[in-house]
C-alpha cells in the first residue's frame, strides 16, 4: 500500500507551525501579480482564502452556484465559534482546545494539524472583530462566550441571529473590496463540472453557467475546492438542497484520495421531521444546551399517552420525567459531545419513549432556566416576594434575549410556544467529517489542487466538537491556505498564463459535454428526486447512526442497484442551454450515488465504534460503560484513504497511520446504563 506522506514538519507539536512558516519559499509582491489560483466555493472557507490571497497580491477567480456568495450554506450556522482565549478564566488555552478537538474527535485526527488549527483560532476573532463582525458582548462591553456540548469551558463565541452569517458577512465584504479592485474576478451562478490536469498538475477547471448552459474553460496555477461537505447524501438533512459533493467528487475521480467517508456527524438540536414531503430540515443551535434540559417520560405509558395526544408535557411531574443525559452522564450532562447524545436520543425513541406522533423526538426543557433567570433578575432588580408569574415573566425575557431568534423560528415551524412548552428535538445528519484528504500544507494528492474547510477530511477526526466548523473553515482560508500555497507556487513565479486551448482541457470539456447530453436526451422515466429520496433511505435506514456488517453491505448491494437503475430510467425536463434546475440535480445527484456505496464501504471495513460512526458489532460488552462505543486503537488508529479505480466497490485503501506523541489515548468514564 502508498504510504501518504503528511509533510507534517519535525520537531515539538508547539514549534511545528512556526519552524514551518520560517522555512517556507515565498513568492514576493511583484510576482503574486503573475499567479492566477481558482477558489471553488465561498462559504466561510472559500470566502475567507479568496479575499485573503487577492489581499496578498495573487489573481482570484472565486465560483460559486448561487446567486451571491453570501448565500453559502456557512450562513446557516447558528451556533458560534470556537476560540482559545479564555475570557471566561476558566482554564481554556491553545493546548486545551487542541486536547478537546483530537479527544472530541475519537483520536482520529492528525495532531500537528489539530494544534495548528488551535493555535490560530485566537487571530480568527481578531481578524473578524476588525471587520465588524457583531460578537455578542457581556454587560461591560466585552466579548461574551459560552460552551458548547463535549468541553468543559467557555470558548465559544457568537453573534445574535446566525453567527454564521455574520462571519460570512465579513468574508464576503473582504472578498467586495477585492472584486472592485479587479483582484478577484467573480462567476456568480457557476458549477465546476471537473477538474484540468497539465503534467499531473491541477491547471483548471470546466465550469458551466447555471443560466445560459454556457461549458466555460478557465485556467489557474492552482485550484482550491472549497465546496462543503456531502451530507445531502442522505437526502434528508440539515443541509441546504443546493449542497452538493460534485467538486470535491470529481477531483476524487481525477486523482485526489477521499478520506474517512463513513465519519458523518448526526446533530442532536434538530426539529423532527413532519413528513415525507420534507427536503430538508430545520437544524436548532446546540447553544441551547447550554440551558435546556433533556428528557423523556421515565414510564411507556405516558410516553404512549403523549404520541396519541392524550397528555401534554406539562402534565407530566418531575418525578416522572428521565433526565437521561444528567444521568447517564453526570460530568457532561445535556453538554456531552454530539455523537453521544445523539445515539442517547435514538436508543430512548427505539425503546419507545419518543414524544412526538412518530414517537421520533425528545423533549429540551427551559422551565428550569427560565425559573433560575428570573429568580436572579428579581434580586438584580432589588424585588421582593416576587410572584411566580413575574419570576417566569423575568426568566423568559432572559432566554428571549439568548435565543429569542431560535424559538420564534421553532414556534413558526412547529406551531408551539416553546417558553411554555418543552421543544422537541431529535438527531439529524448535520456535517461530515471525511472529505478529501490534505496533507499538512492542505493540498490533495493532486500537485496543485488543495481543498479546505468542509470539503477535506478535517480537523475533527471522527466527531466535530460544536462550533469548531467555522474554526476550521476560517483558519484554513485567512491564516494557513495562504502560507502553505505560496510554498508550492513559488515555483510558478515564470511559468506565465496557462493555456486553455490545449487537448487537456478539450478532453475533459468533452466529458462534461457528454455526461449532460446524455441527461438530456436520456428517455427514462423517474425524477431526479426520486432516486436521492431513495438512496437516503438505504443511508439513513443502514448507513445512519447505527451500523452493522449485514446491513451495510445490503447498502452497498442496494445504492448499486439504484445507481444502475438511475442510469437507465433518470428523465431530466428542459435542455442544456438554460437555467435546468433539474439538469443540475442530476449531475449531483449521480456523484452522490458513487459516493454512497464508497461511504458504505469505508464504514464496512472500520469495523470499531469511534464517534460519529458506531458499529454496533463494537461496544463494551460489561461493567459501567457497557452499550457504549468501543473504539480499536490497536487496529484502526489511522485515516482511510480511498484511491478511485473507477467502480466504487474497487476503491483501494491507503492508510495514514495517525501517531499521538502530545496526548496519549484515554476514555471517559461513564456511569451505568439503563435498561429499557
Amino acid at each position: 500500500m502508498t504510504v501518504l506522506d503528511s509533510k507534517v514538519p519535525e520537531g515539538p507539536i508547539k514549534d511545528k507551525w512556526t519552524t514551518y512558516k520560517d522555512n517556507i519559499n515565498l513568492v514576493n509582491p511583484a510576482n503574486k501579480r503573475n499567479i492566477d489560483i481558482i477558489v471553488v466555493g465561498t462559504g466561510l472557507a472559500g470566502g475567507s482564502a479568496a479575499a485573503t490571497l487577492a489581499e496578498q497580491g495573487y489573481n482570484v477567480k472565486a465560483f460559486c452556484y448561487q446567486d451571491s456568495p453570501r448565500r453559502a450554506h456557512s450562513i446557516a450556522a447558528q451556533g458560534g465559534i470556537n476560540a482559545a482565549k479564555n475570557y471566561m478564566g476558566d482554564g481554556d488555552s491553545s493546548y486545551r482546545l487542541f486536547y478537546d478537538t483530537v479527544k472530541g474527535g475519537d483520536y482520529r485526527s492528525r495532531e500537528a494539524n489539530v494544534h495548528r488549527l488551535a493555535e490560530v483560532s485566537g487571530n480568527i476573532i481578531d481578524q473578524c472583530v476588525a471587520q465588524g463582525v457583531p460578537f455578542a458582548r457581556d454587560y461591560g462591553g466585552l466579548l461574551d462566550n459560552r460552551s458548547f456540548g463535549g468541553v468543559l469551558v467557555s470558548r465559544t463565541f457568537y453573534a445574535k441571529g446566525q453567527t454564521g452569517q455574520q462571519l460570512l458577512l465579513g468574508a464576503y465584504s473582504a472578498m467586495n473590496r477585492q472584486i472592485a479592485r479587479g483582484k478577484i474576478e467573480m462567476f456568480n451562478r457557476h458549477e465546476m463540472l471537473d477538474i484540468v490536469k497539465v503534467a499531473g498538475k491541477a491547471r483548471g477547471i470546466i465550469a458551466r453557467n447555471l443560466i445560459s448552459g454556457e461549458i466555460e474553460r478557465h485556467s489557474a496555477h492552482a485550484v482550491v475546492i472549497a465546496s462543503g461537505g456531502y451530507g445531502n447524501v442522505y437526502f434528508l438533512s440539515t443541509n441546504a438542497m443546493g449542497s452538493n459533493a460534485t467538486a470535491a467528487w470529481k477531483i476524487h475521480k481525477k486523482g485526489a484520495f477521499f478520506a474517512n467517508p463513513c465519519f458523518t456527524q448526526i446533530h442532536p438540536t434538530c426539529i423532527p421531521r413532519s413528513g415525507d414531503y420534507q427536503s430538508k430540515l430545520t437544524l436548532m443551535s446546540e447553544s441551547l444546551r447550554n440551558d435546556g434540559r433533556i428528557w423523556v417520560p421515565a414510564n411507556i405509558d405516558d410516553a404512549k399517552a403523549i404520541q396519541q395526544g392524550k397528555l401534554k408535557p406539562t402534565e407530566i411531574t418531575e418525578a416522572n420525567r428521565d433526565y437521561y443525559l444528567e444521568r447517564k452522564y453526570p460530568a457532561f450532562g445535556n453538554l456531552v459531545p454530539r455523537d453521544v447524545a445523539s445515539r442517547a436520543a435514538k436508543e430512548l425513541c427505539d425503546a419507545g419513549f419518543g414524544v412526538n406522533a412518530t414517537g421520533e423526538a425528545v423533549y429540551l426543557d427551559f422551565a428550569t432556566a427560565i425559573e433560575r433567570y428570573g429568580k436572579e433578575q428579581a434580586k438584580i432588580h432589588g424585588h421582593h416576594d416576587v410572584s411566580k408569574e413575574k419570576i417566569t415573566e423575568l426568566g423568559e425575557g432572559v432566554i428571549e434575549e439568548k435565543y429569542g431568534n431560535l424559538f420564534q423560528m421553532y414556534e413558526k415551524i412547529a406551531a408551539e410556544n416553546p417558553y411554555k412548552t418543552p421543544m422537541m428535538i431529535y438527531p439529524a445528519t448535520h456535517y461530515t467529517m471525511g472529505g478529501v484528504w490534505v496533507d499538512y500544507n492542505l493540498m490533495t494528492t493532486v500537485p496543485g489542487l488543495y481543498c479546505i474547510g468542509e470539503a477535506n477530511f478535517s480537523d475533527h477526526g471522527s466527531n466535530r466538537l460544536g462550533a469548531s466548523a467555522l474554526m476550521q473553515g476560517l483558519a484554513d482560508g485567512y491564516f494557513i491556505l495562504p502560507y502553505t500555497i505560496g510554498n508550492y507556487l513559488s515555483d510558478d513565479i515564470r511559468t506565465g498564463k496557462i493555456p486553455t486551448n490545449t487537448p487537456e482541457f478539450d478532453a475533459v470539456e468533452k466529458e462534461v459535454t457528454d455526461r449532460i447530453n446524455f441527461f438530456i436526451t436520456n428517455k427514462g422515466t423517474l425524477s431526479v428526486d426520486h432516486f436521492h429520496k431513495r438512496l437516503g433511505k438505504v443511508m439513513w435506514d443502514k448507513v445512519g447512526m447505527a451500523r452493522n456488517e449485514k446491513g451495510l453491505k445490503e447498502a452497498m448491494a442496494e445504492i448499486k442497484a439504484i445507481r444502475e437503475e438511475f442510469w437507465k430510467e433518470v428523465k431530466v425536463p428542459g435542455n442544456a442551454n438554460e437555467m435546468n434546475p433539474e439538469l443540475v440535480k442530476a449531475g449531483r445527484v449521480a456523484d452522490f450515488l458513487e459516493l454512497g456505496e464508497l461511504f458504505a464501504k469505508d464504514a464496512l471495513d472500520r469495523n470499531e465504534s469511534c464517534g460519529g460512526h458506531y458499529r454496533e458489532e463494537s461496544v463494551v460488552q460489561e461493567g459501567e460503560q457497557k452499550g457504549e462505543a468501543l473504539r480499536n486503537d490497536k487496529d484502526f488508529a489511522y485515516v482511510s484513504a480511498w484511491e478511485y479505480k473507477g467502480e466504487p466497490s474497487d476503491a483501494v485503501l491507503h492508510k495514514e497511520e495517525l501517531e499521538f506523541k502530545a496526548v496519549s489515548y484515554t476514555h471517559l468514564t461513564l456511569p451505568t446504563k439503563r435498561i429499557v
